[in-house]
């Protein structure tokens, strides 16, 4: 190789690390530049996600679909027995309506008496409509409730003083068990008052021998109370079924002479009026052992908010 070629050669090297100097210069902005759009990207990469894990997104869309048709289904099964309940006095009226109409009547003493008796109809189904509407309006939050904090002792002792004399009429027994004179609950008392003296009086009625009794106690797990009716199994009014509620219509002149809400629509009404104030209604298993060895016994059970004394605030 003559010197020439050396020339060439230096030369050639001597460019080549010249436009390598001015590339690497000309690169370093557009990385930087790079950098910092990545940095304020609110978009990680997948690795770096802090993502849950799939079964437990699962999972919670699971429940919520769980308590979205529980929801369902206690709006539907409300409906429906409403409607059940304002069919059957209904169908009275319109029986009555069908005697005067087709001049089914003697004389003109029996025609009236007959619009005597639907007019009294009328007014005990507006009673249930005015009834069943307060509960809808209470649960929608048109009528506020008084929430305040009250001795369940207190309440307990004027709810026996209020039906233990509708228990003696029938020779029944009724039992309330001493509850703590230092628990408190939050709750409307007026309704918690009333809700107690429907489930007593369903029971009553719904029995022909047997025994009732209430007890309280506190859950340790959780800031409820839970206020125990202890009845017989076959006065419990079990919800049934929207598919088993059968609308009968009732023969022409013929229907019940006292109009009044149902066993079930009541309880229903009352575990409306428990979980508006935060608390919930439900039958227990029967899981009693009592003295009578043909007599099953179940539970209703109500759990109330518990009040927290302030010293035992976090």
């Amino acid at each position: 190789m003559n010197w020439s070629n050396w020339i060439y050669l230096g030369a050639g090297i001597a460019l080549g690390m010249v436009f390598r100097q001015l590339f690497v210069r000309w690169l370093r902005p557009k990385q930087a530049s790079l950098n910092v759009s990545s940095s304020s990207s609110p978009v990680a990469p997948l690795d770096q996600q802090e993502m849950p894990p799939i079964s437990q997104q699962l999972q919670q869309t699971h429940l919520a679909y769980l308590m979205a048709r529980e929801m369902s289904q206690f709006k539907g099964g409300f409906l429906a027995r409403t409607t059940h309940e304002l069919r059957s006095p209904l169908s009275g009226l319109i029986g009555l309506h069908q005697l005067i109409l087709s001049d089914l009547c003697e004389d003109p003493a029996e025609e009236r008496e007959f619009i005597a008796q639907a007019y009294e109809r009328t007014l005990k189904l507006l009673k249930l409509m005015d009834e069943i509407l307060t509960v809808a309006r209470t649960e929608h939050g048109t009528n506020k409730l008084d929430i305040q904090p009250g001795s369940l002792a207190q309440v307990l002792e004027e709810v026996y003083e209020l039906t233990y004399m509708l228990a003696a009429n029938r020779n029944l027994s009724l039992q309330f068990l001493p509850a703590d004179p230092e628990i408190y609950v939050l709750a409307d008392f007026l309704w918690l008052r009333q809700i107690l003296i429907s489930l007593i009086d369903t029971a009553i009625t719904q029995m022909e021998e047997g025994s009732i009794c209430i007890s309280s106690n506190t859950v340790p797990t959780s800031n409820f109370v839970n206020i125990w009716f202890d009845v017989p199994t076959h006065a419990i009014p079990w919800s049934e079924p929207i598919d088993l509620i059968k609308s009968e219509d009732q023969p022409p002149g013929i229907g019940q002479e006292n109009a009044a809400l149902s066993p079930g629509m009541r309880l229903l009404i009352n575990q409306t009026l428990v979980k508006v104030m935060g608390g919930k209604l439900e039958i227990l298993p029967s899981t009693i052992i009592t003295k009578e060895p043909h007599q099953e016994i179940s539970r209703l059970q109500i759990s109330i908010p518990l009040v927290i004394p302030e010293s035992e605030l976090p």
